[in-house]
């Protein structure tokens, strides 16, 4: 720990300048006291920190000095090969940089931590393309990545399932979400979801993005994904299920599992609990519940049980199983 906690000193130093004893300690989540023990120690060793008093002091490395070590634990080393992954690397088109980021980091990492590491591209092998689906064709990937690290506007044709248009948008990041890449990006002065797929072509201009203060993508997407789960589930259904059919209503998703915590276990032998799970649209609604019949019985509301009727009278006449 102690090791460690050194190796941080002199990591955060490099990356930042000069800090001071306050700020290395909370960063460290340490007592200043165990901080100025822990500098005198780099010091003792050869690591030249120095200290400058004054309002605008604090500790810095000798100008030009770096540590020749990355400073990586073991566990660490791993987790950063781990983390390459290539095929979304290769569809930004940084699949070069990545890999030869990960020999520069070999070279640079002692004889153990370099067997260890080199394990984890051959035992490891991380998916994210969703089951049953192809990744989709993505030829404006590229520019819009392009537009997204350099910060500049980005015109677009974008087909929705509403319409197709031209548009200018503020690109503020890209999202790889189950294999499907999506753009963040300022509209109307509100940031926005586009599917990349469905760009149809795009050109990067010359005029600065503009990026809102504080802006946080990866904060700002979970609350996206919560709002559209809230959004898309607007109704609830009334249920009677078996064992089983609670495990299929569980399976729906996350709202429907967390709907369902804490809810008793049927009677073995057929038994049915009653319960009620938010879900989507009548006609989704209908055509999701039907398909866990008999596990699964509609109660209501009677609209939902209606659909759900007539969709199976409809299957019933369509195979011949009645007049």
């Amino acid at each position: 720990m102690r090791a460690s906690r050194l190796l941080s000193i002199q990591m955060l130093l490099e990356a930042r300048g000069r800090m001071s004893a306050t700020e290395l300690a909370a960063a460290l989540e340490v007592s200043v006291r165990t901080l100025y023990r822990d500098v005198d120690e780099l010091s003792a060793a050869g690591v030249p920190v120095y200290a400058e008093r004054g309002r605008s002091g604090g500790f810095q490395l000798l100008p030009g000095w770096k540590t020749t070590l990355t400073g990586l634990t073991p566990s660490e080393a791993q987790a950063v090969f781990l983390s390459g992954l290539g095929e979304p690397a290769a569809a930004l088109g940084l699949q070069p940089q990545v890999q030869s980021a990960q020999r520069k980091l070999m070279a640079a990492l002692p004889p153990p931590l370099r067997v260890n590491a080199g394990r984890i591209s051959d035992r490891f092998h991380l998916d994210p393309i969703d089951w049953y689906r192809e990744p989709d064709a993505l030829p404006c990937l590229a520019a819009v990545a392009s537009a997204v690290w350099d910060g500049r506007q980005l015109s677009m044709t974008y087909e929705s399932w509403q319409r197709t248009a031209r548009q200018v948008v503020h690109p503020l990041g890209l999202v790889l979400k189950a294999g499907v890449w999506y753009l963040v990006a300022l509209r109307e002065q509100k940031p926005r979801t586009f599917r990349v797929a469905g760009i149809a072509d795009a050109r990067v201009l010359e005029v600065a993005a503009r990026r809102p203060e504080g802006f946080d993508l990866a904060t700002w997407w979970r609350g996206s994904v919560q709002r559209f789960e809230q959004d898309l589930h607007t109704g609830t259904a009334e249920l009677a299920a078996t064992a089983r059919g609670l495990k299929w209503l569980r399976a729906m998703g996350a709202m429907q599992d967390r709907a369902l915590k804490g809810v008793a276990e049927p009677v073995p032998g057929g038994g049915r609990v009653r319960v009620k799970i938010p879900v989507e649209a009548l006609e989704q609604a209908a055509s999701q519940l039907l398909r866990l019949a008999p596990e699964v019985e509609v109660k209501g509301p009677p609209a939902l049980r209606r659909a759900v009727v007539e969709r199976a009278r409809v299957a019933a006449r369509l195979y011949r199983l009645q007049p």
